[in-house]
Parts: C-alpha cells; sequence; structure tokens
C-alpha cells in the first residue's frame, strides 16, 4: 500500500515511521510512505504557504495554489510509479471531518493508495475542500496544532491491518473495536506477582473456556467503559444473557 503526505512539516515523521511494525512493514514492501513538503511548492522568494483570512479573524489559512501543486506532484510520481492511472482518495486531517473509527481503517485498507493532507493553522482554503479534497477525517473532538499527528495514527491504524504485516494472520482481528468491543484483559508470565495470580481458565489450556471467559472478559470491559459501544456490537444470544447477568450485578 502507498501512502503520500503531504505537509509543511516532513522532520516530525521519521522518528515514528521507522520505528516497530511500521519499519518492519515499510522493509518488507507491505507498505511505502513518501513525505511531500508543501512549502516546495510555494512560489516567490519566501515561498509563503499561508496568509491572513479575508474578512479578518486570527490566524493564517493554508494558501491553495501550493497544495494543489504539491498533491498534483504527488499524483503524477506514484501514478508513474505504480501504473495506477485512477486518482487516489485525497484526504484532509481536520477537525471538521468523518470520526476515525477502527471500521473507517479497515474501509482505507482496501484502497491500494492514498494521499493524506495534513491541515495547519485555521486550517486551508475552502477552495482545497471544495475540488481537491475527496474525504475528511477527524481523530477526535479536540482541535491539535496541525494535521501531523492524525496522519501517523492513520498510517498506524491501516497499516496493522495489511495482509502478513503483524505475523499471526488473526492479530489485528482480535484487538480493540475490531469486534466491536473492547479487548479483555491478558496474562503473561509470571504465574504469580505480589500474590496476585493469573486466573486459572488462562492457563487451563482449555481453548473452549478460554474463548468463552475472553468473549465474556471484552463484555464486561465494554460494558464497564464503554456501554455506548454495545448499541452496535454484533452480539449474539449468550452475549445478551452474559449481558442480562452483567446488568443484574449492577
Amino acid at each position: 500500500m502507498r501512502f503520500d503526505i503531504l505537509t509543511l512539516f516532513p522532520e516530525m515523521f521519521p522518528g515514528y515511521l521507522n520505528a516497530s511494525i511500521l519499519r518492519r512493514a515499510q522493509e518488507g514492501e507491505y507498505v511505502r510512505v513518501n513525505l511531500h513538503t508543501i512549502r516546495d511548492y510555494a512560489v516567490g522568494k519566501h515561498r509563503v504557504t499561508d496568509e491572513p483570512p479575508y474578512g479578518g479573524g486570527g490566524g493564517m489559512v493554508l494558501k491553495p495554489e501550493p497544495i494543489f501543486a504539491a498533491a498534483e506532484a504527488a499524483i503524477a510520481q506514484g501514478q508513474a510509479k505504480t501504473g495506477i492511472a485512477a486518482v487516489p482518495p485525497i484526504i484532509l486531517l481536520t477537525p471538521q471531518g468523518r470520526p476515525f473509527t477502527q471500521s473507517v481503517a479497515q474501509e482505507l485498507s482496501q484502497q491500494p493508495w492514498l494521499v493524506l493532507l495534513c491541515g495547519r493553522y485555521e486550517g486551508v482554503d475552502e477552495r482545497v475542500r471544495q475540488h481537491l479534497v475527496t474525504d475528511e477525517i477527524s481523530i477526535g473532538d479536540f482541535v491539535l496544532t496541525g494535521g501531523e499527528l492524525a496522519a501517523m495514527i492513520l498510517v498506524d491504524a491501516i497499516t496493522r491491518l495489511l495482509p502478513d504485516v503483524l505475523g499471526a494472520e488473526d492479530a489485528a482481528v482480535s484487538d480493540s473495536f475490531a469486534t466491536g468491543l473492547l479487548e479483555g484483559p491478558h496474562y503473561t508470565k509470571p504465574e504469580t506477582f505480589r500474590s496476585w495470580s493469573v486466573p486459572a481458565v488462562v492457563r487451563s489450556g482449555h481453548a473452549a473456556n478460554l474463548a468463552r471467559w475472553r468473549r465474556q472478559e471484552a463484555l464486561r470491559r465494554t460494558w464497564q467503559r464503554r456501554p455506548d459501544l454495545l448499541l452496535t456490537a454484533n452480539l449474539s444470544q449468550a452475549d445478551k444473557q452474559y449481558l442480562a447477568v452483567l446488568a443484574q450485578e449492577t
């Protein structure tokens, strides 16, 4: 999968992208990440990329010319490298976008190529939204200094869903939100730590009992911490019966 990221601050990315799973994904050629500096496409001696908004108000707005030029150059390079003629989705990272969820990550992981535009300052000129961007995504109801962190989050979440990236075939399937629920607890050695022992069912080696325990603990944790997720989770009759037990307990 190919990611092209348009940003004013490419120096923010290497530390995160060149470590752990993302580094291995790139070394294994499951993912290719290309950084494009928007300022390189600005014209004039000072390569200005932002201006005050028309009508006044605080802050600065990213100009349309360098963003369009950067995006068009990135797309042309990508088409030449991949042989893909179609224009990829161009995603603006902005607090005004649709919420980023695990299901959105799964949706985007089906694409062979994404272009991510990192917003900055007060945002981008509206003509970028109207005539260039094809999607807008927000990572939460808060405001960051720019879209760089959001872009890294998208790359990370999407990369984890690509075949063979995590090694174990079903590793991503059991992650929180992948099934609509939060993950339950995990344990490892030692068996006893400061008088706290690993539950017997986890050590039993009984696959069916362990699967049932994990499902119930996922339901319990979701019930306690994110009950809103239960409204849309795919629940079996056994799940509903267990939730009824939890309701009686509380």
